[in-house]
């Protein structure tokens, strides 16, 4: 999805898969370490400074999180990393048995480091979305989901043709039928899965894009009136863009000119996999930006000031950069992955926060 998902990006083309097995491989069996000494609550959390290393207790909301999650995620996903004091610290990790909220939490301060990154930006969220979908076309499903052309060539630095001008002709090949405005969100998520008549289900897997930037639709439609400011989020765009479904919607859809293809595949039932080759934890996987984050990368994110009506206040977190998306762009720009279905996607609609970012380094790296 958004990178991201297994070979998808947001619309754009995902990193190859990085790494080796994914996070679904069991937890090596080890004798239980020495219980730690338990942590107290601390009183105050001082924010880190930009370029100064300091403990993790300076982050805004460390003591308030749930760190036996943080652990699991980490557990999971820290193979992914490249960097051999990460490396180090993974097989420490995954040689060790169960632990409590407390053990993990000193495992987390005893072995990192913050490094604050400076200045804001913006965290938003993805998810894998489901939609049905039909095997020939009808009235109400007519956007054709299309395989990767045979004469787009990614390495070709003349961009592909852009979104009106691939719909305004019959697909050669449509590998199913969705509707307009869930096909459109299908390519900005990057992947998902679709469900056929008789309950059959596929999933779409991210094939390949145009070449073209992704222009999000969110402004345009403020800016027309279409949508009030505080109430372009994802629930509300797709509910818009069904109610005009037709010539109206389709224009307001071809103002973003990225297009993506897809492939199909059974659907084995598993989570998403994402650019990293890793199975991606809700709520603790990130599309970042590769240009300035590294796979496997641990973040600490302070995502606060929403301004989409009914979200969360506040995103404080550990999580990992385990994917990557085409508009995820910049150092302080994250992408939080919410899971599967309806209800993942509402909240990742609403997920529009100034964030703050902070790098976890292993004490052990120079």
């Amino acid at each position: 999805m958004r990178g991201r998902l297994a070979g998808a990006a947001r619309s754009a083309p995902l990193l190859a898969a990085l790494l080796l097995s994914a996070c679904a491989t069991a937890r090596t069996a080890a004798p239980s370490p020495a219980q730690p000494r338990p942590v107290p609550a601390r009183p105050a959390e001082p924010v880190a400074e930009p370029g100064r290393l300091r403990p993790l207790t300076s982050l805004r909301g460390w003591s308030a999180e749930n760190h036996l999650a943080a652990w699991d995620a980490f557990h999971a996903g820290c193979p992914a990393s490249r960097d051999p004091a990460m490396a180090a610290l993974c097989q420490t990790a995954r040689a060790m048995g169960p632990l409590t909220d407390a053990e993990a939490r000193v495992f987390f301060e005893a072995n990192f480091r913050v490094d604050a990154l400076p200045g804001e930006g913006v965290l938003t969220g993805y998810y894998a979305p489901e939609y049905p979908a039909r095997r020939s076309r009808d009235a109400e499903f007519s956007a054709a989901l299309r395989p990767r052309p045979a004469d787009l060539n990614p390495a070709d630095p003349a961009p592909y043709l852009d979104r009106a001008a691939i719909e305004s002709e019959p697909p050669q090949k449509a590998l199913a039928w969705m509707r307009p405005e869930d096909l459109f969100f299908l390519q900005v998520q990057g992947s998902g899965v679709l469900t056929f008549e008789g309950g059959a289900r596929m999933k779409a897997l991210y094939a390949a894009n145009n070449g073209r930037p992704f222009v999000a639709i969110a402004g345009p439609m403020r800016q027309q009136g279409l949508l009030a400011p505080d109430d372009t989020s994802a629930d509300s765009i797709h509910a818009w863009l069904a109610a005009h479904r037709g010539p109206e919607a389709d224009a307001i859809m071809r103002l973003d000119p990225r297009y993506a293809f897809f492939s199909l595949a059974p659907d084995d039932g598993r989570p998403p996999v994402g650019a990293a080759g890793v199975t991606l934890p809700p709520g603790r996987a990130l599309a970042v930006d590769p240009a300035f984050h590294a796979v496997g990368e641990l973040l600490w994110i302070d995502g606060e000031a929403p301004i989409l009506k009914g979200a969360f206040p506040t995103y404080r977190r550990l999580a990992l950069a385990l994917d990557v998306g085409g508009a995820i762009k910049g150092d302080i720009r994250a992408d939080l992955y919410l899971g599967q279905g309806p209800t993942a996607g509402a909240e990742a609609g609403r997920v529009r926060h100034t964030l703050r970012l902070y790098r976890l380094v292993p004490r052990a790296a120079p």
